[in-house]
C-alpha cells in the first residue's frame, strides 16, 4: 500500500521531519495514492504487480547507462540498481509499537536471504569510523559487501540474515560529533546481480588469454579499452562489464598474479561511472604511473579520490562528464593535481613541474598527548582548584562559586556551528545563550550574550542544567603563566541529571588573577568513543561547599581574616593553615607578601 512505499522513500534521521510532520496525515497536495490507484507503472521486464524491475530488465544495462525515454510505450528506463527492491511480501521491518519514532522491533529475513543496509546521510562519515562503530556495538561479526554511496546515503549488502537482524537493532544508538543519531535500515533483499553473475573458471581463463594479447611487456602497458566488445570474449559469450564488482575484481586479480609491475593501464571506453572497485589497484599494482580513464561516464572528480593513492604522472580524463563542471582549464588542472600532485601530463597535455616536497612517509596524525602544566607547582594548584570548583558546580547549589570569580568577571557560552536548529537537539538548553561568532553576526547581540560581573555569571551558571563531571576525563593545557596571571584550558566529559539525555563534552578557557576574571565555555555532544571511556571510575560524592568542616572558633577567625585581607574564604583558609591558625602571624605574612607583590608590579616584573 501507499504507506509502505512512502516509508521506503521517506526515511529520516533526527535532522529532518520533526514531530509535527512525523504523524501527519495526508492533506493538501501531497496526498498519498488511493487504494484503487496504481502505485507505480510496471517497468519493462518486471513482474506484474511487483515493486521493481525483473531479472531481465536489471541485466539489460548493468554498465550504468542512463536512458531518459527510450522505453516501450514511453516508460522511462532507470539506472541499474544492483540490489533491486524485493516484493513487500518477502519481508519488512515492523515499527516499534512501544512509542519509539525511529526504532524498529526487528528484521524478518526473506527465506534466509541477505539484506541491503541503508544509512541515510552516511556519505559524510569516514568509512572506517562508521564500520568500526557499528562492529563495536553489534554482538555478531558482519562483513559488508559492496560498500558504496548513492547520493548522501551509504549502502552495503549482508549475506547473513542473523547479522542483519542484529545490525538493524543498532539504529540511533551511535551519536556522531554533531550530536545526530546514526540511523541504520536493513531491508530484506535477494543477492545482488554482481554476486549472482560470477565469472566461471573457464570464463576467467578466456579473460586471462584476452588480457595477455592486449599486454605489451616491453612497455608494461595493458590496453583494456572497450574490453566488453572484444571479439575473443564475445565469441565465447562472455560479458565483461567493469562496472560489475566481480568483473573488476577478476581483472585486478589477473593483474596482481601476472603483471604486478604494471606501469600503464588503459580503461577507456568502458562506460565506467564509479571507481569504487578500482581502489584495490593502489595495493595490487602500486607501480602504475599512467592511467587512461577517457571516454567513460565519470560525473564527479570525487570519484578520483578512490584511486588517489596511485603515484600517477600521466592521466587521461577527456570525454567524461566531470570535465564539463570546471569554469576554466586552470581550475580543472588544479582539482586533478590536488589528488595527484606528481602529475606531469593531463589528457595528453604537458603540465608545469609540480612544486612540493617528495615525502614518502605517511602523514598520519600523531596520538593525542596528555595535559601540559609547565611545572609541578602549577599542576598541583590547578588540579586542586578544578576539584573544588566542580565539586561545587555539580552540587545542588552553585552559589558558593561567587568566591571563585573576580568582581568584574566575564563569561561566555558557545555551541558548535551547525546549519540545523540545535534547539531541537539535546543542546537546546544552551542554544539561546550561545555566542558562537560564526553564527551571531550582530555586534549588539554578541555584547548582550556576554555575562558581566560575578553576580550575573554565577546567576547564569545556576540556570544551566544540573550536571556531573568526570574529573578523570579532564585534560588541561596551560598557555600563560606569570607571577600574577594564569591562563589555561580544561576539557572533559559531563552528563546531566536527566539521564535520558546524551553525555556532552566541554572546553573551558580560564584566566585567573588569584580568582577567575574570564571564563569561556564551549559545549558539544560527546562522541560514542568519548561516552564509552567516560565515567569508568565511580564519581566522588559532590560537596556543597569548598571549605572543609571547621570548628566554631576557626570559622570565626576565617571570616575575620577574609574581611581584613579581602581574599575569598578558600585563600584565607590556606593562609591561616600555613600559619597554623595564628591570626597575627597570618596577617603579618599576608602584609609582607602584598608589599612584595606591589613592588614587583611597579618594576614591571
Amino acid at each position: 500500500n501507499a504507506q509502505v512505499i512512502l516509508h521506503r522513500y521517506c526515511k529520516h534521521d533526527d535532522r529532518v521531519g520533526g514531530p509535527q510532520f512525523r504523524n501527519r496525515k495526508g492533506r493538501g497536495h501531497f496526498r498519498g495514492h488511493m487504494h484503487s490507484q496504481p502505485v507505480r507503472q510496471r517497468l519493462r521486464g518486471g513482474p506484474v504487480g511487483g515493486f521493481g524491475p525483473g531479472p531481465r530488465s536489471r541485466l539489460e544495462d548493468e554498465d550504468g547507462d542512463v536512458t531518459m525515454s527510450d522505453g516501450q510505450d514511453g516508460v522511462p528506463q532507470r539506472r541499474f540498481n544492483p540490489y533491486g527492491r524485493p516484493n513487500r511480501r518477502d519481508g519488512r521491518f515492523d515499527r516499534d509499537k512501544r512509542g519509539g519514532e525511529g526504532g524498529f522491533m526487528g528484521y524478518r529475513s526473506a527465506g534466509g536471504s541477505g539484506a541491503l543496509g541503508d544509512i541515510p546521510y552516511g556519505k559524510k562519515y569516514d568509512k572506517k569510523w562508521l564500520l568500526t562503530a557499528l562492529q563495536n556495538l553489534c554482538p555478531l561479526p558482519f562483513s559488508p559487501i559492496h560498500y558504496s554511496t548513492e547520493g548522501q546515503k551509504v549502502q552495503f549488502y549482508l549475506d547473513d540474515a542473523t547479522s542483519a537482524n542484529a545490525l538493524c537493532k543498532l539504529t540511533r544508538r551511535i551519536t556522531d560529533t554533531e550530536g545526530y543519531k546514526v540511523v541504520v535500515f536493513m531491508n530484506p533483499c535477494p543477492p545482488p546481480s554482481f554476486l549472482q553473475s560470477d565469472l566461471k573458471e573457464q570464463d576467467l581463463e578466456h579473460l586471462k588469454q584476452c588480457m595477455s594479447k592486449r599486454f605489451d611487456r616491453s612497455k608494461q602497458y595493458l590496453n583494456l579499452s572497450s574490453i566488453r566488445t572484444d571479439p575473443a570474449l564475445i565469441s565465447q559469450n562472455i560479458e565483461v562489464i567493469l562496472n560489475r564488482r566481480t568483473c573488476m575484481q577478476a581483472v585486478i586479480k589477473i593483474i596482481e598474479e601476472n603483471v604486478p609491475e604494471l606501469a600503464c593501464l588503459n580503461l577507456s571506453n568502458n562506460k565506467l561511472y564509479k571507481l569504487d572497485d578500482l581502489a584495490e589497484l593502489v595495493n595490487k599494482a602500486p607501480n602504475i604511473k599512467t592511467l587512461n580513464l577517457s571516454h567513460n561516464e565519470l560525473k564527479s572528480e570525487r570519484e578520483l579520490d578512490k584511486v588517489k593513492g596511485l603515484k600517477l604522472t600521466e592521466l587521461w580524463l577527456d570525454r567524461n562528464p566531470l570535465c564539463d563542471h570546471f569554469k576554466d582549464q586552470s581550475t580543472y588542472i588544479s582539482a586533478i593535481r590536488e589528488r595527484f600532485p606528481r602529475l606531469l601530463k593531463l589528457d595528453g597535455h604537458d603540465l608545469p613541474a609540480p612544486i612540493g616536497f617528495d615525502v614518502e612517509t605517511g602523514t598520519t596524525i600523531p596520538p593525542c598527548k596528555g595535559s601540559y602544566f609547565g611545572s609541578d607547582e602549577i599542576k598541583e594548584f590547578i588540579l586542586r582548584f578544578l576539584q573544588q570548583y566542580y565539586s561545587v558546580y555539580d552540587s545542588g547549589d552553585r552559589q558558593p562559586l561567587l568566591d571563585a570569580y573576580h568582581e568584574a568577571a566575564c563569561f561566555s557560552l558557545s555551541l558548535p556551528f551547525s546549519m540545523h536548529n540545535p534547539s531541537r537537539s539535546s543542546l537546546g538548553d544552551y542554544h539561546k545563550d550561545s555566542r558562537n561568532i560564526k553564527k551571531v553576526k550582530d555586534p549588539a547581540t554578541r555584547f548582550r550574550l556576554l555575562k558581566h560581573n560575578r553576580l550575573n555569571v554565577v546567576a547564569f551558571l545556576n540556570e544551566l542544567p544540573k550536571t556531573q563531571h568526570d574529573t578523570a576525563s579532564f585534560s588541561v593545557d596551560v598557555n600563560t603563566y606569570t607571577q600574577t596571571l594564569l591562563a589555561f584550558t580544561v576539557s572533559g566529559v559531563f552528563k546531566e541529571s536527566m539521564h535520558y539525555r546524551p553525555a556532552k563534552t566541554f572546553c573551558k578557557v580560564l584566566t585567573t588573577l588569584l580568582c577567575l576574571v574570564n571564563d569561556e565555555l564551549f559545549v558539544r555532544n560527546a562522541t560514542t568513543e568519548e561516552i564509552r571511556r567516560a565515567f569508568a571510575a565511580p564519581a566522588p560524592t559532590p560537596s556543597s561547599s569548598p571549605v572543609p568542616t571547621l570548628s566554631a572558633s576557626q570559622l570565626e577567625m576565617l571570616s575575620a581574616f577574609s574581611q581584613k585581607s579581602e581574599m575569598n574564604l578558600e585563600w584565607s583558609q590556606k593562609c591561616l593553615q600555613h600559619s597554623e591558625w595564628d591570626f597575627s602571624r597570618a596577617v603579618q605574612i599576608f602584609t609582607e607578601l602584598k608589599v612584595k607583590l606591589n613592588r614587583c608590579i611597579c618594576r614591571g616584573v
